[in-house]
């Protein structure tokens, strides 16, 4: 017998996998432009492709080169190319809020890169209180990046994390923030910005965002949006509330951008206030890299809140207040204007474009080849690593936060659950667990299939979603719960109660999921579980007041292996170790409580009960702990 490697020739290939590696080959060879490019020779001499020069030298004599024309394409997201110069156009947007994100036009799925590691909602992650892991989640998504960028399926710029204070429990977004408390959202901000962008000096692995600064924590709320908000805020709490973790991201985190908000404080656009963004954010804080608009709002303080009389002075105010780059068209098409009627000066629209090439050159976008620069050999066997996989699962583990344990219940034994009722909603849920500003996962556990791992399982919906408008399904889960030694609930909230521009009206759970729960406690054979699944706090008063419930645990939205980590906690195999970044007040909380008022202190004269631990003083349903 003979032994060794076997020799394969072209000639014994079958057609299709020649074919195959004709096109590989003819790909490999029609690569994607790049600025820089050695083999161009009219460009690659040129000062500003001279890696050995300074980054403000190089980007001077770019700047030079350009017409008025050209720089007024590259003051928004989608910047044109400019070919006499070897530079190819680029998608400024893309998110990472926990996971390289297809929300934005700068990444694309398919291909090579089907999928992303899809890590806890941030809200989850923050329960972990672990400033280690939100590094290593940031290093994780940053090598994914790089990893598509290299492939052509992604930029390098993103803009995450959102870091705005989760004032009020109803807003739609506060599940994107690290909760409520500026200090741990500051920390959070510098860590994550720390492990995306990595510790090579100025250079950028990849450009990290702070957003929305700011005051903003309002979408859509009893007839009153984001886009037509004036947030009245008092300089206290700006200070030491509002501000605070965009300071701590700039200065601990040096982060390599900050995004202004739709909304108004105090009567003037964020977009358009040159005293946070050139005082503020730039002059007193030393942002070291650029400042974008969120997505069209030079546009919003021109067309919707009337701020100016005419487009070319939105341009005009946005450019002269520290605005460098909008995500949007507006100022591609109104700046060229404004400079020609004598409201901004062509030396303010090199400032911005200053700033923005300066990153790009930070980035390694102006070196040349990219395969030869540090990250280059980053590809696809580099995105959806067990490793990676492993640090999502943990990341989970660590952010389930075990509210009330009565008796105690869990955990769960081997021995006497053998057999578990799993029910409710979200019992079975896998894209639900990834929350919003999510990319495509590399796979999902659901919560059915992680107990499934350790027990034989009974699976009723209960509710055909989270709405539960009807009792249609309940029989089925309350025989289920009759024959099971334990029965686990996994109910909560999904994107169609909370999200983006959604924000809820109250706090508890939807439709009839209560009168599921209670039902299904009542008729229980065994032991019975509640597991929330949010973004935001719920009033689950009764449950922790029924003793037929056991216990209750709160997973938040915990990202592609959430089945797997609530299962590893409810069995044991790990401690519940999150802590709430965030109070769960009862419902009567907000039942008179505008969402429009941005105070933070209580003020008996007019019966304000105050926002967040540090202020409201009133009964508490979960602080930390239920």
């Amino acid at each position: 017998m003979k032994t060794g490697i076997a020799t394969t020739t072209m000639a014994s290939l079958p057609q299709t996998i020649i074919l195959f590696l004709l096109l590989l080959g003819a790909f490999a060879q029609a690569r994607d432009p790049f600025a820089c490019d050695s083999k161009d020779v009219k460009t690659s001499s040129l000062p500003f492709c001279k890696v050995s020069m300074p980054i403000p030298n190089r980007v001077t004599d770019l700047l030079g080169r350009l017409t008025m024309q050209e720089k007024v394409r590259l003051l928004v997201n989608n910047a044109a190319a400019v070919p006499r110069l070897g530079i190819k156009g680029y998608e400024w947007w893309s998110e990472a809020l926990h996971g390289v994100s297809n929300v934005g036009p700068g990444t694309k799925f398919g291909g090579a890169f089907p999928g992303a590691t899809s890590f806890p909602q941030v809200i989850t992650t923050a329960a972990s209180f672990n400033a280690t892991l939100w590094e290593a989640i940031g290093r994780v998504v940053s090598d994914e990046a790089r990893a598509m960028y290299n492939g052509g399926a992604a930029g390098l710029t993103y803009w995450s994390p959102n870091v705005n204070i989760f004032r009020d429990p109803r807003w739609g977004r506060g599940q994107e923030t690290p909760g409520e408390d500026p200090v741990l959202a500051g920390t959070y901000a510098a860590s994550y910005v720390k492990g995306l962008q990595g510790n090579n000096g100025d250079r950028l692995k990849v450009a990290a965002c702070c957003k929305h600064f700011t005051a903003y924590d309002l979408d859509n709320w009893n007839g009153v949006d984001r886009f037509h908000f004036n947030a009245k805020v008092s300089k206290q709490d700006i200070e030491d509330t509002f501000d605070v973790p965009f300071k701590m991201c700039v200065q601990d985190g040096n982060v390599a951008s900050v995004m202004c908000s739709y909304n108004q404080v105090n009567g003037v656009p964020t977009c358009a206030d040159p005293n946070l963004l050139k005082r503020t954010i730039r002059g007193q804080w030393n942002l070291n890299g650029y400042i974008v608009s969120d997505c069209d709002s030079v546009g919003v303080f021109y067309n919707t809140q009337h701020y100016t009389s005419t487009p070319e002075e939105a341009a005009a105010d946005a450019i002269k207040a520290g605005l460098d780059l909008d995500c949007g068209p507006f100022l591609a098409q109104y700046t060229e204007n404004a400079v020609t009627r004598g409201l901004l000066k062509e030396a303010d629209v090199n400032s911005a474009l200053a700033n923005t090439l300066a990153v790009q050159m930070r980035l390694g976008m102006f070196d040349g080849e990219p395969s030869a620069q540090p990250f280059g050999n980053l590809g696809p066997k580099d995105v959806c690593t067990p490793a990676h996989q492993e640090l999502a699962l943990e990341a989970a583990r660590q952010g389930i936060v075990l509210l009330n344990n009565r008796g105690p219940s869990l955990p769960l034994s081997h021995l006497r659950h053998r057999t578990v009722a799993v029910i409710g909603p979200n019992s079975n849920a896998t894209v639900t667990m990834i929350g919003n500003y999510a990319g495509v996962a590399c796979a999902y556990t659901s919560p059915l299939q992680g107990i499934g791992n350790y027990a034989k399982t009974i699976h009723q919906m209960g509710c055909e979603d989270v709405a539960c408008n009807d009792d249609k399904l309940f029989s089925g889960a309350i025989n289920a719960a009759r024959q099971a030694d334990a029965t686990v609930l996994v109910m909560g909230l999904d994107q169609s109660i909370e999200a983006e521009f959604r924000d809820r009206t109250g706090l508890l759970l939807p439709g009839r999921q209560q009168e599921l729960v209670s039902k299904v406690a009542m008729a229980a054979k065994g032991l019975t579980i509640l597991v929330l699944m949010s973004g935001g706090p719920i009033d689950v008063s009764f449950a922790k007041n029924d003793p037929r419930i056991g216990a209750i645990l709160w997973a938040g939205y915990p990202g592609q292996a959430g089945g797997a980590a609530i299962a590893d906690v409810l069995y044991g195999t790990t401690n519940p170790e999150g802590k709430l970044p965030m109070t769960w007040y009862p419902q009567e909380y907000v039942s008179n409580l505008p969402m429009t008022d941005m105070a933070m202190r209580s003020s008996p004269n007019r019966n304000y009960p105050g926002r967040t631990y540090k202020f409201y003083k009133l009964h508490q349903l979960c602080s930390y702990h239920c």
